[in-house]
């Protein structure tokens, strides 16, 4: 094989519908997710004479509970061929952020191994070994936005909304997506927090997790009613469990300066992106 190098987006979830509690733990959801094509991890694919992982990123396991790895033992177990290469991880997007970074790294792996085995298992056989890694993988299978439902393996591809400037600020901790699924039903709002849709270019942004996160960290709540009282900013969101708020920036913002303030008034510790979500035309 030649090397190559494939690049692994990040996430936003638009809208963040929990609906119900199923019989398998799990939670029915609807959400509307889109790619941030330029904060991604970088995943580069060798040849080797077996397989080897190796992570940038010393806090994150490197063994089986890795999802990149996890993704090798599953396709090599579908396919029955031998996956050959060294994976080497390049990681950008925080870990453990609502960004999607393990899902999207276990993502790209599946598509390099196709790649590399000249798409031995094909699309639909693709997507169900992905659904099985975890709810967001098959999602970055797809080249742009989509809907997901069930508990997230179900993704329709659907029209983007435009590209959205946004700002990404990220405290320093994570936050552990199944204990706050499990706080859902009993969480409550928090007085003078806004919790209701927001409307940007016709397209409706909620999350039903806010309640359940901003309740155990008071700090995220504060920072997303710090940025919709900035005028910069056209509307704000946590990003999926958290622990990540994100800003859509009205076109004139100072993207950086905003992020200087936040550090400056709230956490000088805080992490911050900024850029635009991936706009592409209907399907």
């Amino acid at each position: 094989m030649t090397p190559f190098t494939l690049d692994a987006p990040a996430k936003l979830n638009l809208s963040l519908r929990v609906l119900a509690r199923r019989d398998d733990g799990f939670h029915e959801i609807d959400s509307l997710m889109v790619k941030l094509p330029h904060l991604a991890d970088r995943l580069h694919f060798e040849p080797a004479a077996s397989f080897e992982f190796a992570c940038d990123e010393a806090s994150l396991p490197s063994d089986d509970s890795n999802l990149v790895v996890k993704a090798v033992r599953a396709y090599q177990a579908a396919t029955q061929l031998p996956c050959n290469c060294r994976i080497s991880l390049e990681k950008h997007i925080p870990h453990a952020a609502g960004l999607g970074g393990g899902s999207s790294d276990a993502a790209a792996t599946l598509i390099g191994l196709e790649q590399i085995h000249e798409g031995a298992l094909g699309p639909q056989p693709l997507a169900a070994l992905a659904a099985g890694l975890g709810s967001d993988v098959a999602f970055f299978l797809t080249p742009g936005a989509a809907r997901c439902s069930g508990r997230g393996e179900i993704v329709e591809p659907t029209a983007s909304p435009p590209a959205l400037p946004v700002l990404l600020l990220k405290p320093a901790f994570a936050i552990a997506t199944p204990e706050i699924y499990a706080r859902w039903q009993t969480a409550t709002a928090i007085p003078g927090v806004r919790y209701s849709r927001q409307e940007i270019q016709g397209f409706a942004l909620v999350n039903d997790l806010e309640a359940p996160v901003f309740q155990k960290f008071r700090f995220l709540a504060e920072l997303k009613q710090w940025l919709l009282a900035r005028k910069e900013v056209a509307a704000a969101l946590l990003c999926g469990s958290g622990s990540t708020v994100f800003a859509v920036l009205h076109p004139a913002a100072d993207a950086q300066a905003l992020a200087a303030a936040a550090r400056l008034e709230l956490d000088p510790g805080l992490w911050s992106w900024s850029g635009s979500t991936q706009g592409l035309p209907a399907f």
